[in-house]
């Protein structure tokens, strides 16, 4: 089973900038899509940038300019930097990734088990 192991939350005043850094684990798999959600309490979790499947970029209108998304394949490593941070951007981010599993031939969606972002103003 494929973890992901998230880093790089905490507390930053507003203006400021954060970087989250989330890494896939496991044994023979392939991560096809991979990108960066967030919720708040009492509400539903959205995108906020992630990578598709076809290697393309989509980011949340609330965050374009300010949040850019990377990558690294080899280390199966997606990161999340963040700058201009204002306090509407407070929630607990979870990263997500589509994995190809070579043991089962299957496709599944694995999630992280969230890091707090808190922006003050």
């Amino acid at each position: 089973q494929v973890q992901l192991v998230e880093s790089g939350g905490g507390l930053v005043q507003a203006g400021g900038s954060l970087r989250l850094s989330c890494a896939a684990s496991g044994s023979r798999f392939r991560v096809n899509a991979m990108g960066w959600y967030r919720q708040e309490p009492g509400n539903q979790r959205e995108l906020v940038a992630g990578f598709t499947t076809a290697d393309t970029t989509n980011y949340a209108d609330s965050v374009k300019g300010r949040f850019t998304i990377s990558r690294d394949n080899a280390k199966n490593t997606v990161n999340l930097q963040m700058n201009s941070l204002k306090p509407e951007d407070t929630a607990v981010y979870y990263c997500n990734a589509e994995i190809f599993d070579y043991n089962s031939r299957s496709y599944y969606k694995v999630w992280g088990q969230g890091t707090q972002v808190t922006v003050s103003s």
